[in-house]
């Protein structure tokens, strides 16, 4: 079994900062890809950023030029570095990893979430 924890989310004022983390932990072999994302009240989940295992992100156009994804593989943890927040980035957010463990079974895994909550 894998466990992803996340830590880092709180209550932050317009124009803050947040740094999220996640740290997987169990039966890993490696690390694929590693990713964060968020779901506010009566919305979908949906894709915030995403890294793979070689360090190349992805980021959806609401959080470009704002938030920054990096990883360190040697402590299998992903981070969310979120600058310029906003009201709309206000949601829980999920940390997401693509993990092949020590079985060689490659399964997705899901963390239980960190409230980000943006207002003044």
């Amino acid at each position: 079994q894998v466990q992803l924890v996340e830590s880092g989310g709180g209550l932050v004022q317009p124009g803050g900062s947040l740094r999220l983390s996640c740290a997987a932990s169990g039966s890993i072999f490696r690390i694929n890809a590693m990713g964060w994302y968020r779901q506010a009240l009566e919305n979908q989940r949906e894709l915030v950023a995403r890294i793979t295992s070689g360090g190349n992100p992805y980021y959806a156009d609401s959080v470009k030029g704002r938030f920054t994804i990096s990883r360190d593989n040697a402590k299998n943890s992903v981070y969310l570095q979120m600058n310029s927040l906003k009201p709309d980035d206000t949601a829980v957010y999920y940390c997401n990893a693509d993990v092949t463990s020590t079985t060689r079974a490659t399964l997705v895994y899901w963390g239980q979430g960190t409230q980000v909550t943006v207002s003044s």
